[in-house]
This record gives C-alpha cells, structure tokens and sequence, in this order.
C-alpha cells in the first residue's frame, strides 16, 4: 500500500495534536497538488533552457548584429590573443566548439535531447503506471536536476570532449520523459472531465513561465562561467523533486468505501485514506489504512477486488482518439519548437533587430501560448468539443504563422497545449476502459512522444530549408498546420475533420440538450474513430 507523503503525515499528526483535525481538507488537497505540479513542471521547462541561452551570443561579448554564441564567440571583438598562437580567431571559443562546424555540434546536442526524449516518452508512460507517481516524479526530477548540473560541471573540469556533452543530453532527454505522464496524471485524478479544459490551460502556462524563468536564470552567469547556467538550474529541479516527494498527494480520495491507487483513481486501491473533517462526526466509523471503516470490516468482510491492470502500450493505441490526436500534436509541435529554436534568429537575420531586441520579441510568442491555452481550454469546456476547438485553431493558424507573434502563438499553442492536457487526461479515461483508469500515463506518453518527434523534426527541417530562403521555412510550417488537419490514417486521410462533423451533427440534433445533459455525457459521438460514424447513434 502507497503510503501518504512524509510532509503531509507529519503536518496532520501535529495539526490533529493541537487543534484536533487536520492540516487540510482532503480537497484542498486538489489545490495544493495542482501548484506542485505546476512548479514541478515549470522547474523541468527551467533546466532545458540553458543550453538556448549557452548558444547565443552575449551582448557583452559580440556586439555586431550577427548572431554569436557563447561557445564560440567572436573572440576578435575582444582583443588580441593573449596566448600568442596561431589559432589567434578562435583562442575564446570553447573547445570542441571552437571549429568550423560549430552549428553541426549544436545542432548534434539538440538533437541528442529531443530523440532521447522523444523515444523515452514512449517507455516513461508504462512505467509511470506501474511505478507509484510521487516516487517516479521526484526520482526523475532529481536525475534531470543530476544530468543538467553535469552538463555544467563541464565548464569546471575543464571538458573538452564532445562525447561528454552528448551523453549528459541524451540521459537528460530520456529522464525528463518522467515529468510530463505524471503530472497530468496527478492532475487529471484530482480534476473531472466538466473543468479539465480550463484549468488545465491555466495550469499549463507552466511551460512558457519555466522558459522565461530558465532565461533569466542562465542568462545570469552566461557571460562569466556559463557552467553555472546549467548547476543552478539543475539545484532548483533537484530541490523541487524532493519537495514533491514529502508534499506531492497523487490521487483523491476521501469515499469510505473506496480508495485510491498511484496514477488512478479506480476502486479497491490501496493508498492511504485522509478523512474530511465534516465526516469524522459522521456515522461512518474510523477508518483504517486500507480506507474501509472498522464497522465495515468486523460486521461483513469482503473479499478485495482484483485491481484492474496497468494498460498496455497496444492497448492505450485502441482507445478511440489516441492515434489522431498523437498525428494532430505531431504538426502542431513541429510548428511550436520551429519557432521555439529558430525566431529569436530570423528576427535577427530578416528584421535586423539586435539580438536583446529579438530575444524580447520571441517572447511574444510564449505569450501568446499561455493565452492560447486558457483559451482553447475554457471553449472546449463550454462547448465539449476537443477536436472541434484544435481543429478551427490550427486552420487559422496557417495564414497567421507569417505575421501576428502573439495570435500564431496562441493559435498553435492553444490546441498544442489543450491535446497535451485536456485530451490526454480524457483519452486516458474514456469509456472504452470500462472503469480501469490506469491508462493516463501511457495515453499522455503516447500523444506526447509523438508530438515530441515533430519537436524534433521541426527545427531540423528549418534548418535544411532556411538557406533557400525564410519564407520557405514558413511555407512548411503553413503545411505542417494544415496537415495537423488532415492527414491520419482513415481511408479518406483525415484526422479531426471527421470528429469535428461528427460534433457538430450531433449537437444540431439535439439542440434542447444543454453541455451537462447527452452531449457531455455521450463520449463516444466525439471520441470514435471516424469510420464508426455510420454505427453511431445520435
């Protein structure tokens, strides 16, 4: 039996010692898991920034236009070599950046983090629900705090080896993979299906605060011992998976008849049970760690239910929606990480911006997805329609990538961050598991992992097609919005265009219907595949 957190048992004990109840309620247990996980996850999106912030040049050091990184800067700008070699263009560069094939090496330790992480996120589910989360969170977050401050302690041990750098990315890329299942599963056990949406866009807002956060903090130290922008950075996510493990409360609970497993929030679990105070005076007995009264047991023993099975990864695919949403955030991220490695330089390169000007500029963009989230989440509550909402974002979208930072922003991150929360919290419950919730996990892992190989692929594909020119780049990211669409695998090559006619039909039959009567209820009209459409009854 999962036990509860070491600093929630100790602050009840003394709580229940002096003013006999205890330190919280068990729902707002729901508020404090939800600002956990959001800070949980702000210090993941932290530690991946540095490496952005390493790469591009210092004001301080470069002051021309034409972008630097601080790896291997313009060492000209900064004086005459005081070592008197030949090597007089590249004495302040950082050994093994310090070639010509600078931006291959780079490209080499992006890659190397978004493959590995890309391919651990499709094992990181499995076990994320056959592991208790609080343990597999913490423990991942303290490994990524690990690998982040190894890739800094480069910089003081005087490394020079690339192989070095590339393994710390890869190790970081597959234990990051821990972060994200988990924390919707925590979230989406606390919070039902009528306000994932909302709450999940707010809560997801995460992503753009950790970067803005991780650039500040590596910005600090870039221009003077650039190995503190990573050591720092993997303290404070190491510090917060430690806070996770003694405060962190995975699941809901509080029915006597029913308790709660890691990652689930199925019956006959065994985790333990807090009692609301407003039930203590009840007549529902004490309750023991197994969350049945004392009454319950003495007078009619039962025999434990058998617990419902961790789903499998063929099984998570069958659950109607995972495939096309994973295709639909295949696009939409490719899109987001494109603008995410690459704007800050094509404001540089095409606006002739400086590179502080640019930087502030990019920004707009996060911006906009914290926007773009609350907002395609509080539409998709009302209206109940997931696809219906990704789908009319990603259309506009497309015309937008060339102009508007803050509408694209919110227009590609709205339905990126709503399928990566909402979405996956919903598929990962839906209907056809017939009351096994252990899905959540490998569901979340599954439409993520695809998506982080758009992530992946994206700013590779920019990186092919720039030196023919930027408005080709744009040109396949319009492509990538659309095909975000349209392409999937039924017959007719479309993904949510069929689920959002399907929407629409079945609201235009029932139009007396309000959101909480048949049409929030009837999962199955908006979440089968599109060639159930004929067998479905309105």
């Amino acid at each position: 039996a999962e036990e509860a957190p070491v600093g929630v048992m100790r602050g009840n004990f003394v709580r229940e010692r002096t003013l006999t109840s205890p330190l919280l309620s068990p729902r707002r247990y729901r508020g404090l898991t939800l600002v956990l996980t959001f800070l949980c996850y702000t210090s993941y999106h932290l530690s991946r920034k540095p490496i952005s912030i390493v790469k591009v040049r210092h004001p301080d050091v470069t002051p021309s236009l034409s972008p630097q990184s601080q790896l291997h800067p313009n060492c000209s700008a900064l004086g005459p070599n005081p070592h008197n070699d030949s090597n007089s263009s590249t004495w302040c560069s950082w050994a093994p950046f310090d070639g010509d094939n600078y931006k291959e090496l780079f490209g080499a330790l992006d890659n190397a983090f978004l493959v590995a992480y890309a391919i651990g996120m499709f094992i990181s589910g499995i076990f994320g629900e056959r592991l208790p989360l609080r343990y597999y969170l913490s423990g991942g977050m303290v490994l990524s705090g690990l690998f982040t401050a190894l890739f800094g302690l480069g910089y003081f041990w005087d490394i020079h080896v690339l192989w070095y750098f590339i393994v710390m990315q890869v190790c970081n890329g597959l234990v990051q993979t821990t972060g994200w299942p988990s924390v919707v599963a925590c979230v989406g056990n606390w919070f039902g299906k009528g306000k994932r949406g909302l709450i999940m866009g707010i809560w997801n807002s995460h992503t753009s605060v950790g970067n803005i956060l991780g650039s500040l903090i590596a910005g600090a130290w870039v221009s003077s011992a650039w190995g503190l922008s990573f050591v720092v950075p993997g303290i404070i996510i190491a510090v917060m998976g430690i806070i996770c493990f003694f405060f962190l409360v995975e699941c809901e609970w509080g029915d006597p008849e029913h308790s709660v497993t890691p990652g689930s929030v199925g019956p006959q679990a065994t985790i333990f049970l807090l009692k609301d105070p407003e039930a203590v005076t009840s007549n529902e007995g004490p309750l023991s760690i197994s969350g049945q009264s004392s009454t319950d047991r003495s007078d009619s023993p039962k025999e434990p239910a058998e617990e419902p099975e961790a789903i499998s990864f063929l099984g998570a695919l069958r659950i109607p929606g995972v495939v096309e949403f994973s295709l639909c955030l295949l696009f939409a991220k490719l899109v987001s990480y494109t603008f995410l490695y690459w704007l800050p330089l094509y404001i540089v390169n095409v606006a002739h911006f400086g590179a502080k000007e640019a930087g502030d500029l990019s920004t707009l963009f996060d911006v906009g997805g914290i926007l773009g989230g609350i907002f395609a989440g509080l539409i998709s509550d009302y209206t109940g329609g997931r696809a219906t909402t990704c789908c009319v974002m990603l259309v506009i979208a497309a015309p937008m990538v060339s102009s508007m930072l803050i509408v694209c922003g919110a227009l590609v991150n709205g339905p990126y961050a709503l399928i990566t929360t909402a979405v996956s919290a919903d598929l990962g419950t839906h209907e056809s598991l017939k009351g096994n919730a252990k899905a959540l996990s490998t569901v979340t892992a599954i439409i993520d992992g695809t998506g982080s190989i758009g992530a992946a692929l994206g700013p590779l594909l920019a990186g092919l097609i720039s030196p023919t020119g930027w408005n080709n780049v744009f040109y396949m990211l319009i492509a990538a919005d659309v095909l975000a669409c349209l392409v999937g695998p039924s017959s007719a090559g479309l993904v949510l265009l069929p689920w959002v006619f399907k929407r629409s039909l079945f609201a235009a039959c029932s139009p007396a219907e309000g959101r909480d009567g048949p049409r929030e209820t009837s999962a199955s009209i908006h979440l089968a595949f599109p060639s159930d459409l004929l067998h479905t009854r309105f």
